[in-house]
């Protein structure tokens, strides 16, 4: 430690140390010892910590922690689908069920939608009447919408209420509530129609009405629209929190920035995936026909995609019999066409992703990414050119290379700049025009230009 100041390192060691004495707690069955070092720590270290059990321990979590202890916790885990399953296969019931009621009901939503239907109807039954029907509200949404991320629990006041009484309901509600930040004004029609933040209730006089300090201009999302929408809102707009309403303005529930940033990491991971060809990020510990299952379909695409390629080249075996050095010069034409083409695509995809390229903005991106292609294509040819001629001796076979490397430099960019866009206007995911996919198509187009080019000049490279 220096001037005060405790160093990375030393947080490590520190957590590290506190893990150990947790564990030998545990390990040793010292109840008292575990549960005031464990409950000590932060939730997310909690959740952190309990990944790294192995099964054994974690029942024994679950022996001495009540479940309104390790509903926090689990608010903060994150674990695959079938870990859930198995997971609370092995515990009571009851336990699971008072687990969940306790927890943040869109949190609660976000595990039971991943459980067998079996599972999910069981603690249902169990949970008290009120807590099942916030669940239910909740689960019918369909996913990835603002419907899907929202929670109900929020507070909402009448226009026609005293500050003085609005600060008695906050105090009444306020530890059941996501957020109170902002308080939601609604009609009789539980319409909203306006929002008051709680500095405001607080500097007010408490004589005053709900409808003179708030605000009626309300910025809110449809409970149908997109969540990676309502996110770049939220980012737009530095909201801490967002209202969800029905066609009728009706106020459904809120949207808060910690669900947002679990939203932009899930679309960055998905957006990250489908780059790779795989259709979502494999988990480390997936069992090896399950992730095979999810990557085999691109697979195969591609695959079939380089035996077109392959197919190709075999079209212009004559050339390659004549002047067997153009076989040399493939891997270079090809994988640059597949780098500078990925590179425009994601541009492109992260373009539309934060909703920075529109329909005027489109033509516009595309005209910048030939421009690209031109110059690095120029450049890149100019120096191939003087390296094949010093390699080789050969002018013609020089300027053949760099002029194909010109084109293809120039046609990859386009393309990887014009595929999402053409993608993302027939409404399908731009991601889908992974990495893998622009590279097998600007294989085939460079192995055109390169080819085509030798064939044309043919006469020229056997002198």
């Amino acid at each position: 430690m220096k001037g005060g100041r405790t160093t990375v390192a030393e947080k490590i060691l520190t957590n590290e140390a506190q893990h150990a004495v947790i564990l030998h707690s545990l390990q040793n069955e010292n109840l008292q010892e575990f549960r005031k070092n464990f409950l000590d720590l932060h939730p997310y270290d909690q959740a952190s910590f309990f990944k790294e059990m192995e099964i054994e321990e974690r029942a024994q979590v679950f022996e001495y922690l009540a479940p309104n202890e390790i509903a926090k916790m689990f608010e903060n885990l994150q674990m695959d689908n079938w870990e859930y399953q198995t997971l609370f296969a092995k515990l009571l019931p009851d336990y699971v069920a008072e687990t969940l009621a306790n927890m943040s009901v869109d949190d609660a939503v976000d595990i039971l939608n991943v459980l067998d239907k079996e599972q999910v109807e069981s603690y249902l039954a169990i949970m008290d009447q009120p807590t099942t029907a916030r669940v239910k509200a909740l689960m019918h949404y369909e996913e990835s919408t603002a419907g899907s991320i929202m929670t109900v629990d929020y507070i909402s006041l009448s226009a026609e209420q005293k500050v003085e009484t609005a600060m008695e309901i906050l105090k009444r509600e306020a530890p059941n509530a996501e957020t109170i930040y902002y308080v939601y004004v609604v009609n009789e029609q539980k319409q909203l129609v306006g929002v008051v933040s709680l500095r405001s209730l607080i500097v007010s006089d408490n004589q005053m009405l709900i409808k003179e300090i708030m605000n009626d201009r309300i910025y809110s999302v449809s409970v149908s629209e997109d969540q990676e929408e309502v996110a770049r809102k939220m980012q737009d707009y530095d909201f801490l929190a967002l209202p969800v309403v029905d066609f009728q303005k009706r106020l459904l529930g809120i949207i808060t920035i910690d669900d947002i940033v679990d939203v932009m990491q899930e679309e960055a991971s998905e957006d990250y995936s489908k780059f790779a060809a795989v259709s979502n990020m494999d988990f480390v510990d997936q069992h090896p026909f399950s992730a095979a299952k999810k990557r085999l379909p691109w697979l195969i695409i591609l695959l079939f995609l380089g035996m077109f390629t392959a197919s190709l080249i075999g079209r212009f075996e004559k050339t390659l019999d004549q002047v067997a050095i153009l076989a040399v010069f493939i891997p270079l034409i090809a994988g640059m066409a597949g780098n500078t083409g990925t590179q425009a695509l994601a541009v492109a995809v992260r373009g539309i992703a934060t909703g920075n390229i529109g329909k005027e903005s489109s033509w516009k991106l595309i005209g910048r990414e030939a421009g690209t292609g031109l110059i690095t294509g120029t450049i890149c040819g100019l120096l191939v050119m003087m390296v094949v001629y010093i390699w080789k001796s050969d002018f013609f076979l020089g300027m053949l290379v760099g002029i194909s490397i010109l084109g293809t430099l120039i046609v990859a960019t386009i393309a990887g700049a014009i595929i999402p866009l053409i993608m993302h206007k027939f409404k399908i995911d731009p991601a889908v025009a992974s990495g893998p996919f622009i590279t097998t198509i600007n294989d085939i187009i460079s192995i055109l230009i390169y080819f085509g080019m030798a064939t044309m000049f043919m006469s020229y490279l056997t002198n």
